[in-house]
């Protein structure tokens, strides 16, 4: 079995797919920047395959917050590692600018992936469900 085939959590996270059925988008575009700033209905509601109601539960996304924050972690180490691998005698306040100013740059698709990975927590995968 492949690591990123259809009917794995990776699939679904990767491909902006529904987790339950692989098949329907999970996003309104594959784009996290037009999701995010550009377009007012940036989740779909219900999956347009399945009919999977994507908010499971009311407040069923600060969930995603956590997932969020360990991203944002995983960028900042592999920045300041980057920083401190480069350019080792670097002054700390332009560490931390660096540092900063790749959160912003990443913010947007840290948003998107981090409520795909939040729902794949929850749902599993049905091959071939219409209902």
């Amino acid at each position: 079995m492949r690591l990123v085939s259809k009917g794995t959590k990776l699939y679904s996270i990767l491909f902006n797919k529904c987790p339950k059925c692989h098949t329907g988008s999970f996003w309104a575009s594959n784009n996290p920047l037009r999701n995010m700033f550009f377009n007012t209905k940036n989740t779909c509601k219900t999956c347009e395959n399945c009919s999977l109601t994507y908010e499971l539960e009311i407040g069923f996304w600060y969930g995603s917050m956590y997932v969020s924050y360990a991203l944002s972690v995983a960028v900042m180490v592999l920045f300041w590692t980057l920083t401190n691998f480069f350019h080792p005698q670097i002054n700390i306040f332009n560490e931390i600018l660096i540092i900063v100013i790749a959160i912003l740059l990443v913010s947007p698709l840290n948003y998107h992936l981090s409520r795909l990975i939040w729902i794949n927590f929850f749902v599993k995968y049905i091959p071939n469900d219409t209902n």
